[in-house]
């Protein structure tokens, strides 16, 4: 196995658990947050579908920076949009998971807000934390979920909803 193919199976992996997560996000509970600080539900349940497209940030770009991005998150009404855009990511992340793409993983990349760096590391690693950033903030959607009493699907095994 290479790099890119572990990668590309450990994304695939996490999808599956991703999309019954999502499927399970209430219409009317896309404004709902569980406290102030905390994110609504809709931007954070969009926040984890678009995360895919970050690996072909990694591919594509040697940086982020904030101070001068003009990414909007995209408004969504239905847990289908929310499906729909992830669908998107992760066919956008699989176009750059190749492996011709292999001897860039070593490549410095950064996240930036201006002349503040936020994160220096390599394309290797920001592949790795968008996949870690998705299961992350999935688990974060499953304490929103949990605290509506909504059923948990299974992640690595069953969820005690499904026992």
């Amino acid at each position: 196995m290479t790099i890119i193919s572990l990668f590309i199976r450990e994304l695939e992996e996490e999808a599956i658990t991703t999309r019954k997560m999502l499927a399970r996000i209430p219409t009317d509970k896309l404004d709902w947050a569980p406290h102030e600080k905390s994110m609504k539900m809709g931007p954070l349940a969009t926040h984890i579908a678009e995360l895919p497209t970050w690996i072909s940030m990694a591919f594509n770009m040697d940086e982020i920076d904030f101070a001068v991005s003009s990414w909007e998150p995209k408004q969504v009404s239905s847990a289908d949009e929310i499906l729909e855009i992830f669908e998107k990511s992760l066919l956008d992340a699989k176009t750059q998971l190749i492996e011709e793409n292999t001897s860039k993983l070593g490549e410095r990349w950064v996240m930036r807000h201006g002349e503040m760096v936020l994160w220096e590391t390599d394309r290797w690693g920001v592949v790795r934390m968008t996949i870690s950033q998705i299961i992350h903030h999935r688990a974060q959607l499953g304490v929103y979920l949990r605290l509506l009493n909504i059923p948990i699907p299974g992640s690595y095994g069953p969820s005690a909803d499904e026992q």
